[in-house]
């Protein structure tokens, strides 16, 4: 079995208080494509995926993290800008404690991002 990634949901539907004209790209999307480019480039330690609507949005761009024996969390505040300081976060998740990565440990960029915890509602999974 091969080792378990955490999972980082991207609200890819975002504005962030931006208004959007047609054709535009949302930056809760420019995030996810900022993303995409540094887990690639990175050996994809993160397994993204997209999702319409995180019911966060006077806190976009929203993104949460989960996997196994976890707890998930919500995270908001983001921009592409901080594409590598949230994959940074992400690469520390499976291995900090009920998935809580210390602020020491986090980009200053991340320091208040968290808008909730989700409980985990698998064990975490042996790996082989």
């Amino acid at each position: 079995m091969s080792a378990v990634r955490p999972v980082l949901h991207v609200c890819v539907t975002c504005r962030a208080g931006e208004l959007c004209k047609d054709g535009e790209v949302a930056p809760g999307a420019r995030l996810l494509g900022a993303l995409e480019r540094l887990n690639a480039a990175a050996g994809a330690p993160v397994e993204l995926r997209q999702v319409a609507c995180l019911a966060a949005c006077d806190r976009g761009c929203t993104a949460a993290i989960s996997m196994p024996g976890q707890f998930g969390y919500l995270l908001g505040g983001l921009s592409a800008g901080v594409a590598g300081d949230v994959l940074d976060y992400a690469q520390r998740y499976p291995t900090a404690k009920n998935g809580f990565v210390l602020l020491s440990k986090r980009a200053a960029s991340l320091r208040h991002s968290i808008l909730g915890r989700i409980p985990n509602l698998e064990p975490k999974l042996a790996a082989d």
